[in-house]
């Protein structure tokens, strides 16, 4: 038996008790919503990239190599400054997959073999690239060798390599890299002398659309795994820098679920457009950065439940008064998509967040 019209709209558009009572009947029909999520399209993040079986039984001028999936980035870092830089280079020509999306090995390294691995523009710094399945990739923009301030964007649903540059259904302001772009200018049109870098972070696997895993946190759970990683390499560059992260979309449930363990170099959380962060209030996240969270009145997820049942659901959203969050502002902003449109109240509330320089008061 199948529910009437399109279920997934009539669920973003019923009431918090209805939701949960509408949610429990989907259940009773075999429900798209329930069943466990793809397990092996989740698992795609965590496979073992080419050549890890080959690089721990290898050795270079004597030493093991660390394992790219156990040892910290710090531990990294001090294994290639043992290096010589001849054996830096042969490490990398011989294993370029692991290389280039090895946190803690040296950026400049990491920039290059990455950039012949893309075909991309040579001035592009391609800090991770993995091409299989729907791909993983994360560009800086700026420089992050000098840089005393980081931004991450973390993008939502339905973002892949292939659309990392175009956008989702070819809209650009829905690319990464283009959202990137615009917040770093706008940092730069407010501080010229600004010492920042802002880093689109496509390095998990996003679900596909408005469906069962976007409603689920699978995907997430496995992103949070690997933005916990990625944010300690960034420790490793730049042990000084403050970090604010920016979570987009479903990007902001990754954002969330990583919250307890990034440390204090994160200063600031942003959720735009967020369709819940995996908790019921800010306290939840067990962060010491202050959480922001924006979403215009013409955003498709405020129709979202602001539930969790049977594994479904991501807690109260975010823009809700009674979760917490410092109230971002986002009064010109339209639609789901238009949080880093330039001249957006949100684009120049985040890039003054991002300086350290916000006056923006709490719910």
């Amino acid at each position: 038996m199948r529910l009437p019209g399109n279920p997934r709209r009539l669920i973003l558009r019923l009431t918090r008790e209805a939701a949960i009572t509408a949610l429990a009947v989907v259940v009773g029909f075999g429900g798209w919503l329930f069943e466990p999520a793809n397990a092996a399209a989740a698992a795609t993040v965590s496979t073992a990239l080419p050549g890890v079986a080959a690089w721990r039984a290898a050795r270079i001028e004597g030493q093991p190599l660390p394992d790219p999936q156990r040892a910290t980035p710090s531990q990294i870092a001090r294994f290639f400054t043992r290096l010589s830089p001849a054996a830096r280079v042969a490490l990398a020509d011989r294993y370029p997959d692991i290389v280039g999306n090895l946190d803690g090995a040296p950026l400049g390294l990491r920039f290059e073999v990455n950039g012949r691995r893309s075909s991309w523009s040579p001035e592009r710094h391609v800090i991770e690239y993995d091409p299989r399945g729907n791909g993983h990739v994360a560009e800086v923009v700026g420089d992050l060798a000098t840089a005393d301030r980081i931004a991450v964007i973390v993008p939502g649903l339905s973002n892949r390599l292939d659309n990392f540059d175009r956008g989702c259904a070819g809209r650009e302001r829905r690319a990464p890299a283009w959202q990137a772009r615009q917040l770093y200018q706008q940092v730069r049109a407010d501080d010229a002398t600004a010492r920042i870098a802002v880093i689109a972070w496509l390095g998990y696997d996003p679900p596909e659309g408005i469906g069962r895993e976007a409603a689920r946190e699978e995907r997430a759970s496995v992103g949070a795994a690997a933005l916990i990683r990625f944010v300690a390499g960034l420790g490793v560059y730049r042990p000084a820098a403050t970090v604010t992260l920016v979570g987009h979309s479903y990007g902001s449930v990754v954002a969330g679920l990583a919250a307890p363990s990034l440390g204090r170099r994160v200063q600031d959380i942003v959720a735009l457009g967020s369709p819940g962060m995996g908790v019921e209030r800010v306290a939840e996240l067990r962060t010491t950065a202050r959480v922001w969270a924006g979403s215009t009145l013409s955003d498709w997820t405020r129709d979202v439940p602001g539930i969790r049942l049977f594994g479904a659901g991501h807690g109260t959203l975010p823009f809700d008064a009674a979760f917490g969050a410092r109230r971002l502002p986002v009064g010109n902003v339209v639609e789901h998509d238009g949080y880093f449109v330039p001249g957006s109240d949100s684009l120049g509330a985040v890039a003054r967040i991002v300086l350290g320089r916000s006056t923006i008061s709490p719910h």
